[in-house]
């Protein structure tokens, strides 16, 4: 036992609690990431773009001052033209030029400085080695050329160079060179990046208050949809009226909730509506029986026919109560789905005549007319017991709510796919807005009535979760002074249909 406790102990203890983040501050974080990372992306794609573009550029240049440079240089250039020349081209592309022979010496410049601090005679021999592998590597491949053909480009990470051959006095072989510095890449890369990074703390500060402002704009219609559902919650069923949000998603959330509000409004009234119905039912035969139980001990034991009058309304009340768990039980079962919907073929003319026959007490005591327009030798396909109950509580009920004349008509006419049952009193009718409130439970109408048939509340509701149970349509049409008229459309057979 103390092993099993220490387990459970290490366990609460083991485990991590992670309170969950704020809508609102996740929200600015993902905007801040976004910005932070947007920023990092561009930075990283601006540099790679300058340095392409600018080795392209630098390559360019390169390329066409050697080739303009060779295409001008010849045996008939002095010296002094060719320094001129040199400098030209060197001043329009912006690069550095070198001529010399293939013995190193340089006839441009005339003093070399160390191109690009490197040792000059470096140069020299990397420039005569490039040459020559170019054409020893044409020779490979079958391509005989002459050294003033070849050329070779020489890149390293400080600086790219271009290097080619021409002939010039006595038909010597000159190594001409043109090189540029990658100094100002590195330069133009460096500033880049401190701009990159004003602006990346420009756009931090910029996305803090922007998604400080889009994210109280987003969360703010939320907490108010979620402090309405912890009020529905706890009771309060007020809807919110005609609210409108930015997003669509929370307008109908916002309808939803009000719905609900609604629905579950309806609920909570008739809950109450239920147990006061209910509490009053059972507390009348209840009180009664225990009244007559008690004159029957204290007053009518002894007087047989006192005693006769007094435990049959005990038993009559006891039916009452019987009646009134029974309808409570039928229809919670029908609504928990737990009551089977058998369905058999029986003649549903003999069960209209045989529960019309039930209420024919009525017509003989208080003068009740019931009529009837039945046509012959009807079936359906459906519960027998349930169809029974739902015939008798349609009549029963309009029995209780038939106008001054007590008649009531029951009709059964058969169609191409249904049979039609109708009911229908001379009462007041229903108001238009109760029409879809007399299916639910424990509904009475606010017109106060004589009830001839002792009901228990629950009929009707009863009736309408029978019909939905086996999918039968069923309705009411009702005008105000001139009663009501409920109707069902039992299905035939299905060798009967048209």
């Amino acid at each position: 036992m103390q092993n099993s406790s220490k387990k459970r102990t290490n366990k609460k203890k083991s485990g991590v609690h992670v309170r969950p983040l704020n809508l609102n501050l996740i929200l600015w974080l993902c905007f801040l990431l976004f910005a932070v990372l947007l920023i990092v992306i561009c930075t990283f794609i601006q540099n790679y773009e300058l340095d392409r573009r600018y080795r392209e550029q630098m390559s360019k240049s390169l390329h066409e001052a050697a080739f303009r440079l060779r295409e001008s240089l010849s045996d008939e250039l002095p010296p002094a033209k060719i320094s001129t020349l040199m400098l030209s081209v060197t001043n329009q592309y912006n690069v550095s030029a070198y001529l010399f022979s293939e013995n190193g010496i340089f006839v441009f410049p005339e003093l070399p400085e160390e191109p690009d601090g490197q040792d000059y005679q470096t140069v020299v021999a990397t420039v005569r080695e490039r040459i020559e592998a170019f054409v020893e590597e044409m020779a490979e491949k079958g391509k005989q050329i002459d050294v003033t053909d070849a050329q070779a480009q020489i890149t390293t990470p400080e600086y790219s160079g271009y290097a080619l051959a021409v002939r010039m006095w006595d038909n010597e072989v000159y190594y001409l060179y043109l090189t540029s510095s990658f100094e100002m890449l590195h330069r133009l890369t460096a500033d880049m990046m401190w701009f990159s990074l004003i602006t990346a703390l420009f756009a931090v500060v910029l996305s803090f208050l922007v998604s400080g402002f889009v994210s109280m704009l987003i969360t703010k219609p939320v907490t108010e949809v979620t402090e309405r559902a912890k009020e529905l919650a706890r009771g309060n069923y007020e809807g919110s009226g005609e609210k409108r949000y930015f997003c669509l998603e929370l307008n109908e959330l916002n309808k939803s909730l009000d719905y609900a509000s609604s629905e579950i409004g309806k609920t909570d009234r008739m809950q109450k509506e239920l147990i006061a119905n209910v509490s009053h039912d059972f507390k009348t035969p209840l009180t009664m029986i225990k009244a007559y139980a008690a004159m029957i001990r204290e007053i009518s034991g002894d007087d047989p026919e006192k005693r006769e009058k007094h435990t049959g309304i005990i038993i009559d009340e006891a039916d009452r109560l019987a009646a009134l768990v029974g309808d409570v039980l039928d229809l919670s079962r029908l609504q928990a789905g737990i009551d089977e919907a058998e369905r058999t073929v029986f003649n549903l003319t003999e069960d209209v005549y045989a529960v019309v026959g039930r209420f024919g007490y009525l017509t003989e005591t208080q003068g009740y007319a019931l009529e009837t327009d039945i046509d012959d030798d009807i079936y359906t396909y459906a519960g027998k017991a349930r169809v029974e109950q739902v015939l008798y509580n349609l009549i029963g009920n309009a029995i209780n709510y038939t106008g001054e004349d007590k008649k009531v008509i029951v009709r059964l006419k058969r169609g191409n796919r249904s049979a039609r049952f109708e009911v229908q009193d001379s009462g007041k009718g229903i108001p238009p807005e109760e029409i879809n409130t007399i299916w639910e439970r424990y509904y009475r109408s606010s017109e106060l009535h004589k009830r001839p048939v002792q009901g228990t509340g629950l009929g009707l509701s009863i009736v309408k979760n029978v019909l939905l149970k086996y999918n039968i349509p069923f309705g009411v049409q009702s005008e105000e002074g001139k009663g009501s008229c409920f109707w069902v459309d039992f299905p035939l057979p299905p060798d009967e249909t048209n």
